[in-house]
């Protein structure tokens, strides 16, 4: 099996677009989310996208099919919420790890179908790690800022299970995303480089942040530079930005970004900014003229969508990456 480092000297590579707008197109009730398995369950389950790998397989493997269709060669499973932490919410903390490793392996088998079809364009599978919603470097009440409601601590052990089980399931790579507070990616990387450690195995890393506004921060304060550096410690396959902005506000990060790191580059914009009704209304070819512009500076590595973006928007994208030759940073780090 090609290694993705070895494909991501050669060419852009393409991740999928988001997995939660493409779930809303099937409009799924609170009985499709429970399926015959949580059919008695005394709470309520519409909403928790990550439960549908068990509920309703086939779904999630035909979207992970349309975006290889569309030309993207990393999937991410899905798996976003797939924490003991995400799932106390809807106190489901139990099946935590069969829900990561379904999702794995569902994502897996579509993969290698894909490559199967075409070796050429090896397909890979990314562990989506999402940054929970707890935040570790600040308080959520105003009145105590001390107070916190997650540790470092119980970051560190809901990741590292999560990690075991996408790794037992099959991914190729692990993707820390959306990453808002880099004290709860501290946690996801510390996790993982234990597991590594414990398997005595190596697995690349991709470490994607988000810049929350037109301040250049993220939620917990950091610039993009104070954000690298925070997480450059570590050996990674790609660092990026992804979620809250649209390809043409992202963009300026995106260049400090390239031009402070060797590390390979991503980004998976959302379809520009929500509208009034909370949907995102930019068309697949606005978004590609937008993109465009990054392939054009040499900015990235890897290309997706987040927010909004569809398998139309992930083709386009794909069809304007095939020209253009990967990033080749000039920065000594």
């Amino acid at each position: 099996m090609p290694k993705i480092q070895e494909e991501i000297k050669k060419r852009i590579l393409v991740l999928d677009g988001a997995m939660g707008t493409m779930l809303q197109r099937y409009n799924f009730s609170e009985e499709d989310f429970r399926g015959e398995r949580f059919k008695d369950f005394p709470y309520s389950l519409k909403g928790n996208n990550d439960l549908l790998s068990i509920t309703q397989p086939q779904a999630i493997k035909d979207i992970h099919a349309q975006y290889f269709e569309a030309g993207a060669d990393i999937v991410e499973t899905n798996t976003f919420s797939g924490t003991t932490i995400g799932m106390a919410d809807y106190h489901l903390e139990d099946i935590v790890y069969e829900l990561n490793f379904q999702s794995a392996k569902i994502a897996r088998e579509v993969a290698d179908e894909f490559t199967a079809k075409n070796p050429e364009k090896p397909r890979f599978v990314a562990g989506s790690i999402g940054p929970t919603n707890r935040t570790a470097s600040m308080s959520p009440d105003v009145n105590d800022p001390g107070y916190r409601a997650v540790t470092f601590d119980d970051l560190r052990i809901a990741y590292k299970q999560q990690v075991e089980a996408l790794l037992d399931g099959g991914v190729d790579l692990l993707l820390v995303e959306t990453i808002f507070d880099t004290l709860n990616a501290k946690a996801a990387l510390f996790a993982i480089e234990e597991v590594k450690d414990d398997r005595k195995i190596d697995i690349p890393i991709m470490v994607s942040g988000t810049i929350t506004d037109a301040s250049g921060r993220t939620l917990s304060g950091q610039t993009v530079e104070a954000f690298l550096i925070s997480i450059s410690h570590i050996p990674l396959l790609s660092v990026g930005f992804n979620c809250a902005l649209g390809a043409h506000q992202l963009k300026p990060y995106l260049k400090q970004l390239s031009q402070n790191t060797s590390f390979n580059v991503s980004a998976h914009p959302n379809a520009g900014l929500p509208n009034a009704f909370g949907q995102y209304d930019e068309t697949p070819k606005e978004m590609q003229t937008q993109i465009k512009e990054y392939l054009d500076e040499n900015l990235i590595n890897i290309i997706g969508g987040c927010c909004g973006t569809n398998p139309d928007h992930i083709r386009l994208i794909a069809e304007v990456a095939k020209d253009y030759k990967p990033r080749v940073s000039e920065v000594m780090m």
